[in-house]
């Protein structure tokens, strides 16, 4: 079985075979940049179960050589496509978001946390916002009454 994604154009399709080796959400201010999101959820395979099916011409990369990582985006819609670790040569890391099917591994591990944006939603409750349907919003917290302190 695999796993196949794109990116948001479709100018770049890849597939895993599945299960994936793991999966984990990175919290990282790098990742956080990269993806332009509160964390990262990637998907790790390896090599030898990974394919690029189309496009490998429309791929850009940034390298870190003093990270010893490669970030891999489609060049023509900038979605971020591959992450790489110099440390770790036999596995390729994909977010979890371009992925159409199941990747065979739930992401049950988190990185970085001592990164984690203090903006981050941590699941507080949520309530409708009246006059816009689909919209769910964090109500203030009720500061306590200054007659009812003691």
């Amino acid at each position: 079985m695999q796993a196949s994604g794109q990116c948001a154009c479709g100018a770049v399709r890849l597939e895993i075979d599945v299960p994936a080796r793991w999966a984990w959400h990175d919290h990282s201010d790098a990742s956080r940049r990269a993806q332009g999101a509160a964390y990262v959820t990637y998907v790790g395979s390896y090599r030898s179960r990974f394919r690029m099916l189309e496009g490998e011409g429309a791929i850009t990369r940034f390298e870190d050589a003093e990270a010893g990582i490669t970030r891999s985006f489609c060049a023509r819609c900038g979605t971020p496509l591959l992450y790489e670790r110099a440390r770790s040569p036999t596995m390729v890391n994909i977010p979890r978001a371009i992925f159409t099917e199941r990747t065979g591994r739930e992401p049950r591990y988190h990185m970085n946390l001592a990164e984690q944006a203090d903006w981050t939603y941590l699941g507080e409750p949520l309530a409708p916002l009246k006059g816009y349907p689909g919209v769910m919003w964090e109500r203030p917290r009720k500061k306590p009454r200054p007659d009812a302190m003691f």
